[in-house]
């Protein structure tokens, strides 16, 4: 067979496979359903049952939960590098054991420090092994349908806050210490062989992101930071911002900025939701953990929808929106007396965080590129960890203080309507002038 046919019969065969690519979407969403139904949604069914047990205040249990995203971003500029270095399969599997052994030790504490001991463990395996390193390889497989597979991926975040109901019959019936067990077990058993299913780079197996072969309609070289916010098809040679030439750019801060603000809601309503219910609408363990239910239910529509959206329109503009749509939903929850307020909020709060969410990743990847992806996000971590910790920390204070959370969550809804203002503005950077 002459070279030309058996290129052909070779780009046939791989045309007929489904692309590795949507295995790595696949690991990526199962890693987020463990991070989110485990930790992020479930958590703020632990924190009544721990106040009761011990007695700690709003303020104390909210500080390990504000300091792991405080070290989560204050580790992301090493671990991006780590993964543009080392590639993703041994951080995920590394991370994974990590997070599962947090819990174990976790469901064995008995004083404050002990509690923050395991939470910083826990929260450091969560970050080696989760979102960074999820993002930053669907980023590096995909650029016409960034926005859909990082969706997908990121909609196992979503459908992880489904399992809090489950999560919250275990709390009541086998109690808080056998379910963080158990929730150990698990991850060790599931997350370090999915972290088998990881590779960094397409080109490194001889495909193209998105699946394309080098003849295929658009497959062309791509440049990061074009007008049309849009990305092309690369060649092997990998185009980018390295991180210092993105941090030299109004567009790095300006997201940076907004994404942290979007993270102060979303980490305060993470912690605090479930407490705030109980209180505000007089509502069980169980039956306001139904609102995450909800939210998430619609968090799941928002981010695969906003994925398709993505990649048609603006980013930016459908962030600032998003960004709008938190401010509201959170001056609903603040003033919250009934059920159906605390559904409203659920639904608008979970579509806006869901649209919101696979944009913060793949707009910094359109506007800077592949070549150094993971260790711009790392450094963008440091300014959006800010957001994160502060937020639960914020509102845990401030409802210690006026004995209610009112006053916070109608502060923070302000704070986010800022946020869609940084991102409104987030303009598209002007290429360095090693790639025009």
């Amino acid at each position: 067979m002459d070279p030309v046919s058996s290129g052909v019969e070779v780009r046939r065969r791989r045309s007929s496979r489904i692309f590795y690519g949507w295995w790595i979407v696949g690991g990526s969403f199962s890693l987020q359903m463990l991070v989110g139904s485990l930790m992020i949604h479930s958590f703020t069914a632990y924190f009544p049952l721990l106040q009761t047990q011990f007695g700690w205040s709003r303020s104390v249990l909210s500080g390990a939960f504000a300091l792991s995203r405080a070290e989560s971003g204050l580790l992301g500029p090493l671990q991006g590098w780590l993964i543009d270095k080392f590639g993703p399969r041994v951080m995920v599997r590394g991370g994974m054991l990590i997070f599962g052994l947090g819990f174990i030790m976790f469901s064995r504490l008995d004083s404050v420090l002990d509690y923050y001991v395991a939470f910083l463990l826990m929260a450091l395996g969560s970050s080696v092994g989760g979102f960074l390193t999820v993002a930053a390889t669907v980023v590096n497989w995909f650029e016409r349908r960034r926005g859909v597979a990082m969706g997908i991926a990121m909609s196992g975040f979503g459908i992880g806050g489904l399992l809090v109901p489950a999560i919250a019959w275990s709390l009541t019936e086998l109690g808080w210490r056998q379910t963080a067990f158990l929730s150990g077990v698990v991850i060790i058993l599931l997350g370090v062989p999915i972290g088998q299913l990881f590779r960094q780079r397409p080109e490194q197996y001889g495909y193209l992101p998105d699946g394309d072969t080098p003849d295929s309609p658009g497959s062309t070289p791509s440049r990061a930071g074009n007008a049309s916010e849009r990305s092309t098809q690369p060649t092997d040679h990998v185009d980018g911002f390295t991180a210092g030439e993105a941090m030299r750019t109004p567009a790095f801060w300006l997201l940076s900025l907004g994404h942290s603000l979007a993270l102060l809601t979303v980490g305060a309503v993470s912690l605090h939701l479930v407490p705030h219910i109980m209180e505000s609408v007089g509502l069980s363990l169980t039956a306001a953990s139904g609102a995450v239910t909800v939210m998430t239910m619609f968090n799941i529509v928002g981010q695969i929808g906003g994925g398709f959206l993505g990649d048609r329109f603006s980013k930016r503009m459908l962030a600032a929106l998003a960004m709008l749509a938190h401010s509201v939903a959170m001056l609903t929850l603040a003033f919250a007396s009934s059920v159906p307020m605390v559904y409203a909020f659920a639904v608008l709060h979970g579509t806006a965080w869901g649209v919101r969410g696979p944009m913060m990743t793949t707009i910094r990847a359109d506007y800077f590129g592949r070549a150094s992806f993971a260790t711009i996000m790392g450094f963008s971590s440091l300014v959006v960890m800010l957001g994160m910790t502060s937020g639960p920390l914020f509102a845990g204070f401030m409802a210690d203080l006026f004995d209610g959370y009112r006053v916070p969550f109608i502060i923070i809804a302000a704070l986010t309507g800022i946020g869609s203002f940084f991102f409104a503005i987030a303009a598209p950077p002007r290429p360095p002038a090693r790639l025009r």
